[in-house]
């Protein structure tokens, strides 16, 4: 017996466009957040990188501002990036970076390096880094020093997206993603297990 299949209906369809049109919005205000400083941006730079209108970003975000503090949040980016089992976490993190940048042209730690970029905004997204980014994982880590041993795994991280994200090393843009998880993930699990 086969399933019988519904076609989506045009509020689903309306729905996946507008949270892919936001999604859009946002990885274009990220891109921006991590090479210009935020008082340099405008909202039609990024609507013009999204390919949307300014007005739009307006209608899902009500303004700059709103807009930003989503951008300067790692909430999101620090789910995905903490998904794994203790045990496992290295290798998951070194992942995660190595496919973000490679498959979605984003790094999600590497915006926190431009901080000192955007003034008052750059305080916002070191208190909103230390707290869902650092914070969370020494949450998670057991033994001695888990805050120290946190802040050195998170640390290795954006040396690595740093790397093959900004300096673009060619012997790593050369390796595969396996490659390169196999050689870095121990060195960033050090730092998860006592």
């Amino acid at each position: 017996m086969s399933a019988v299949r519904t076609p989506p209906t045009a509020s689903t369809s309306a729905r996946r466009d507008a949270e892919a049109t936001k999604a859009a919005i946002l990885r274009s205000a990220r891109y921006l957040l991590a090479r210009h400083a935020h008082a340099d941006i405008t909202l039609k730079a990024v609507a013009e990188r999204a390919g949307v209108s300014p007005p739009l970003i307006l209608k899902y975000f009500g303004n700059k501002d709103a807009l930003f503090a989503r951008v300067m949040s790692f909430e999101a980016d620090a789910e995905a990036l903490l998904d794994a089992p203790l045990h496992e976490l290295g290798r998951h993190m070194v992942r995660h970076v190595l496919e973000s940048q490679s498959e979605r042209g984003a790094d999600p730690l590497l915006r926190i390096a431009f901080a000192p970029l955007h003034g008052e905004q750059g305080d916002i997204l070191r208190a909103n880094f230390r707290a869902q980014v650092t914070e969370r994982l020494a949450e998670r880590l057991t033994g001695p020093d888990t805050g120290l041993r946190a802040e050195l795994a998170v640390g290795t991280l954006l040396g690595l997206g740093v790397m093959y994200g900004i300096a673009r090393g060619p012997h790593m843009r050369a390796s595969t993603l396996d490659t390169l998880v196999e050689r870095y993930a121990p060195v960033v699990q050090a730092q998860l297990t006592p």
